[in-house]
């Protein structure tokens, strides 16, 4: 039987998914080829905006006119909250809500030179906007052994670079009596005798701790690059969001990031017009933003979920057109600042990890701190460090 697995959203679903294709395989299914019908067809699906969910639709529906004959069975964070919804469509033979106990270590290496490994699920915040820790259940992880052993088999198979990810990788540790600092060690310390890197993901700025930034000063092989989310610059609008954070302790830990590590690359999540974003906390929100010294802000527009607790709150509502005012304010911010980044960066000595070729015959690669290089192609070149 020919299998295709469709995979929107995060990076976490394409670890699940490719942790499932090769359980599939294993088990005597056989992936179909580019252009090929399938006889069955896994859409795995995201939730996290009403777009996400509207994508999830339109997958499906693209994937029955592609594949008229195959089954299609719908799975993930979507099916898991709106089972009903996809039952209903016509095009749908089966709803598989995901189970919290499986894929839980997972890893998917993408199509040119880094793979995506899984090493924590759920999240225990419950901010009020959000929607994943209904989808996804608590917080939990593998143990650091299960990851470093994920981590030096796709090294082995060709992968030079690790990303971590995971809903809330910080919490790292809450189910194995470890922590996340921990697992750095352990995977800057691999049993792997040939060049690699490690990227973190998302940290939660008040799990972000000093000594973890000490340690991605000083290590061999984490990236000088972090991503912390941010979502709101104004102290109150937090507070309606349940953030476990305020401005002060996001930019003392900014400030001691840009102090060890001066050139690291600080990407930024930003989300615009939840309730209670007022004109004038949107203006501070904005001022705050504005005066950090980040590399680039990740915007995202606030879409309502059913059943968050946000909807039950006696707010002030922003109008969709100012949301995406302010989005778009945002990312002329966020434009600026990648920019004076890069100049910032100019003359360093940087390793790139080269990738494949675009359509012009052009190739590129990114930077310990991710900075985007490119030159002419060269096949020799792919998958390989070069100090610049």
């Amino acid at each position: 039987m020919k299998i295709r697995i469709v995979t929107l959203g995060c990076k976490l679903n394409f670890a699940e998914s490719s942790a499932l294709m090769n359980e599939l395989v294993q088990r005597g299914y056989e992936r179909a080829k580019q252009g090929e019908e399938a006889d069955l067809v896994i859409v795995n699906t995201c939730t996290v905006t009403d777009t996400a969910d509207q994508k999830g639709r339109q997958a499906i529906h693209r994937v029955r006119r592609e594949n008229p004959g195959a089954k299609i069975i719908v799975t993930g964070c979507y099916a898991r909250l709106h089972p009903k919804e996809i039952a209903d469509m016509a095009e749908v033979d089966r709803v598989v809500p995901k189970r919290e106990d499986v894929f839980l270590s997972a890893c998917s290496k993408d199509d040119r030179t880094r793979c995506f490994l899984k090493v924590q699920d759920g999240c225990n915040y419950f901010c009020t906007y959000c929607a994943i820790p209904y989808a996804r259940g608590r917080s939990r992880n593998p143990s650091i052994a299960a990851v470093c052993a994920q981590a030096v088999t796709a090294l082995s198979e060709g992968a030079k670079e690790i990303v971590l990810t995971g809903v809330n990788i910080g919490d790292f540790g809450r189910t194995t009596g470890e922590t996340f600092l921990d697992l750095l060690r352990a995977l800057d310390a691999l049993p792997f005798d040939k060049p690699y890197r490690v990227r973190i993901g998302s940290v939660e700025p008040n799990l972000l701790s000093t000594e973890i930034i000490d340690f991605v000063a000083q290590s061999a092989h984490i990236a000088p690059h972090f991503h912390i989310p941010l979502q709101s610059g104004s102290d109150e609008v937090l507070r309606i969001m349940n953030r476990h954070y305020d401005t002060a302790l996001f930019r003392e830990r900014v400030s001691y990031i840009r102090q060890a590590l001066p050139h690291a690359f600080i990407g930024v999540d930003c989300m615009v017009g939840v309730r209670g974003e007022t004109d004038e906390r949107w203006e501070t929100y904005k001022a705050f933003v504005e005066s950090l010294p980040v590399s680039q802000l990740h915007v995202f527009t606030y879409s309502e979920r059913e059943g968050t607790r946000m909807l039950a709150m006696d707010l002030p509502v922003v109008p969709m057109k100012e949301r995406h005012r302010r989005s778009q304010v945002l990312h002329e911010v966020s434009d600026n600042k990648l920019k004076a980044f890069y100049a910032s960066c100019e003359g360093m000595p940087q390793t790139v990890l080269w990738e494949g070729k675009n359509d012009h015959g052009v190739m590129y690669g990114f930077s310990e701190n991710y900075i985007r290089h490119s030159r002419p192609y060269d096949r020799l070149r792919v998958n390989t460090f070069e100090c610049l």
